[in-house]
């Protein structure tokens, strides 16, 4: 049981939006690089899943078309994870990640 005014220990996180500079290359990364299924699409955004859940990432420029990105210094999302079911998923993963040239900065099983 959560602490008055706490959150409920059950809570997680259902997904995330992302603003990106450019809508058909971050599809293509979260698509073919981490093998995401794109779910559906609108003017400026892009909504991809894993396992037929509605939508775990969103991806629009709706703010953001060809936005350099941020600054050293400033404000923003620094880390996000994807959990892999099982060691073999995560090899998969990497595998993909490094044959695609995207370099890693960090990384945790």
């Amino acid at each position: 049981m959560p602490e008055p005014g706490g959150i409920d220990p059950g809570a997680d996180i259902g997904h995330v939006h992302l603003k990106v500079s450019d809508l058909d290359r971050a599809v293509a990364f979260y698509t073919e690089v981490l093998g995401f299924e794109l779910i559906t699409t609108y003017p400026g955004a892009a909504f991809v899943s894993a396992g037929g859940y509605h939508h775990h990432i969103g991806l629009n420029v709706w703010q953001s078309e060809g936005g350099a990105p941020p600054a050293p210094g400033t404000t923003g999302l620094f880390h996000t994870a994807v959990r892999y079911p099982t060691r073999a998923a995560l090899a998969t993963a990497v595998n993909r990640v490094a044959e695609a040239g995207v370099p890693l900065t960090g990384a945790s099983d």
